[in-house]
């Protein structure tokens, strides 16, 4: 009982000592969350890399709604995605060369750097008897584990040279694929009970067909490859402030090496607010659909949402997951894309009654929210809230959601890092913190 008792004292001081008032953010002008009083982040740096706006400015600097939009190296998304739809085309090695680079590779190029890809792919025998042995329901934490390893197969771990962090960029994009997948198989196979299948990826195959033929062997489709690829492309990349990304940038700016920086990015990303949100919306379509009976009428789905806000029902957070972004206002581009992509899967997977109901669902919460809150502010869905139907609809199993999020957001990590490492004058971060302590007088342990 006296290790219970010590860890409730504990837990109870840390209660107070880690109390900080409210106000006090505002006396001190500290920006919470690096976030502006109007909601706009709190410019901590510059890039050339990724553009995320969801607002504009007036001349009198307050912020005004827009649709929103994404910018890859000054390309916008829905530029680099239609004609990829239109050709019926993969992309994602394209656009992994675009944001590593900062041009869009001719063919030539992009042959080269698809060839170096399928040269990567496999996985270190070591690495692979490893992986039997970390065998878990976290994908995640097995994904950071092993790349914290590869720094040991790494000839050159520390050089952080540019000819050295590309080869390590490419290895590292490369590598995800095999890793998550593989590690998904050993989870079935320890968890579930099922066949363990260690299937090398093939040659002359993009990403995206290598990724679900290693999981699922041929049972795929093309389009089911293609809207993986796209999901990739969307996923890649979200701007120097997005946490995950933060985190990369923080950790480079130290000089320490690839693989801790990213395995920190990892640690970030797997967090429920950030690229875990995906599986909290599906959960919650899941809890929506068994406790709707008419998935057409208004009044009841209203209902239901409101005592989801109200904390009665579902997981009690009064969150409806997926709608509302930090930057987007009047809607999510990525969103907007994978809505579409959504809609054309649904039609071939026979599940477009589920879709038309996932579209009612976003309508209908928006307009509860903002009553909900009283706010005229515009609210939209994220990119969360169809990612997940796409991954479900692929046949993806919910334990690797959030790791497809990593291979794709490993283009960006590596991009953010190569160019934070490429400044002319570069600076550790290191931002401050205002201390509220009062200071106190010290007493010998017998005067306690």
């Amino acid at each position: 009982m006296k290790k219970e008792y010590l860890i409730y004292k504990l837990s109870e001081e840390i209660k107070k000592s880690c109390h900080i008032p409210h106000d006090a953010f505002q006396k001190y002008g500290v920006k919470r969350g690096l976030r502006n009083e109007d909601g706009s982040g709190v410019l901590v740096g510059l890039t050339n890399i990724g553009n995320v706006v969801g607002y504009e400015r007036d001349n009198d600097g307050s912020l005004q709604p827009c649709p929103g939009r994404l910018y890859y190296r000054g390309y916008e998304l829905d530029d680099l995605v239609t004609p990829l739809l239109k050709e019926k085309r993969f992309g994602f090695e394209e656009i992994a060369y675009l944001l590593l680079s900062g041009n869009l590779p001719d063919s030539e190029n992009l042959q080269m750097f698809q060839d170096l890809i399928n040269e990567n792919m496999p996985l270190d025998h070591r690495t692979i008897v490893h992986l039997v042995d970390l065998e878990g329901s976290n994908i995640m934490n097995i994904l950071a584990r092993c790349v914290m390893e590869m720094y040991t197969f790494d000839p050159s771990p520390e050089d952080i040279s540019r000819d050295n962090l590309i080869r390590q960029a490419i290895e590292l994009i490369a590598k995800f694929p095999t890793i998550v997948a593989y590690a998904y198989n050993i989870y079935r196979h320890s968890v579930q009970g099922r066949s363990l299948h260690i299937r090398h990826p093939r040659e002359k195959k993009t990403i995206a067909e290598n990724f679900l033929f290693m999981l699922k062997h041929e049972n795929y489709t093309e389009l089911d490859a293609r809207m993986l690829d796209l999901l990739l492309i969307i996923q890649a990349e979200h701007g120097g402030g997005n946490n995950s990304t933060f985190t990369v940038r923080v950790t480079s700016s130290t000089r320490t090496d690839t693989y801790s920086s990213i395995a920190a990015g990892i640690g970030s990303l797997k967090g429920p607010l950030h690229g875990g949100a995906n599986i909290k919306v599906m959960d919650m379509f899941s809890h929506l659909k068994n406790n709707i009976s008419d998935w057409t009428d208004t009044d009841e789905l209203d209902s239901y949402l409101y005592k989801i806000l109200n904390k009665k029902v579902y997981d009690k957070s009064g969150l409806i997951y997926g709608i509302g972004h930090a930057v987007y206002t009047m809607s999510d581009p990525r969103a907007v894309e994978l809505k579409r992509l959504a809609g054309e899967l649904a039609k071939e997977k026979e599940r477009e009654k589920e879709y038309e109901f996932l579209k009612f669902i976003e309508q209908e919460s928006i307009k509860c929210i903002s009553s909900f809150r009283k706010t005229q502010k515009p609210i939209c869905a994220n990119l969360d809230f169809y990612s997940g139907f796409i991954y479900d609809m692929i046949g993806l199993p919910a334990e690797i959601y959030t790791p497809i999020f990593a291979m794709a957001r490993i283009v960006g990590w590596m991009a953010h890092r190569i160019e934070e490492l490429n400044f002319d004058d570069r600076r550790i971060i290191r931002p401050a913190y205002k201390n509220t302590q009062d200071s106190k007088a010290y007493k010998s342990i017998k005067d306690r």
